[in-house]
């Protein structure tokens, strides 16, 4: 396995997204971040205290669960369904959706029927830590922490230190894709 993301790369990379969505969106008046868990929560959580930082005002990440809205539901292990908390009505706003990392699109196309069945945000953008290609959807984050080609057979792992215990971005040549 080897390391290509530190914990400061993490910070950096964390910062930078919370200043791209704040230029983007002229402010975070109208946004609402919710991540994706299990890592797409704590990424959330950290944009949001980045935001709090830059507006002067308490920002709330809230959380989408998709467990019900994957299309692979009868080949994977059964996932513990873990609560959608969704800090305010999304009707009209810009959701950010946060997520560790952009693979093939699946995920993000459940994530778009979730928050279809919570309301009518008047746009989406996404936001990841990696980028890693492969793409089955037509989808892209609009912030990206870094992007890391990959073979199919590579995986990568993001840890953040509420989950894990640590802080980084490694790549597993060995992994089963």
């Amino acid at each position: 396995m080897r390391q290509v993301m530190s914990t400061e790369d993490l910070r950096r990379v964390t910062t930078r997204i919370a200043h791209e969505i704040v230029e983007r969106n002229e402010g975070t008046n109208e946004v609402v971040i919710v991540g994706i868990p299990t890592r797409g929560r704590p990424f959330a959580d950290r944009i949001a205290r980045v935001l709090s930082d830059i507006e002067g005002r308490e920002i709330t990440a809230g959380s989408l669960d998709i467990g019900m809205y994957r299309d692979d539901l009868d080949t994977r292990p059964r996932t513990r369904i873990g609560p959608t908390e969704i800090p305010e009505n999304i009707d009209g706003k810009t959701v950010v959706i946060a997520d560790d990392v952009l693979f093939t699109g699946r995920t993000i196309r459940a994530a778009l029927d979730a928050l279809a069945d919570l309301g009518r945000p008047g746009a989406v953008q996404l936001a990841v830590v990696v980028d890693r290609g492969h793409r089955q959807l037509p989808i892209r984050a609009d912030f990206v922490g870094k992007n890391i080609p990959t073979a199919a057979s590579e995986r990568i792992l993001v840890r953040f230190e509420e989950i894990d215990g640590e802080d980084g971005v490694w790549v597993d040549q060995g992994g089963d894709g």
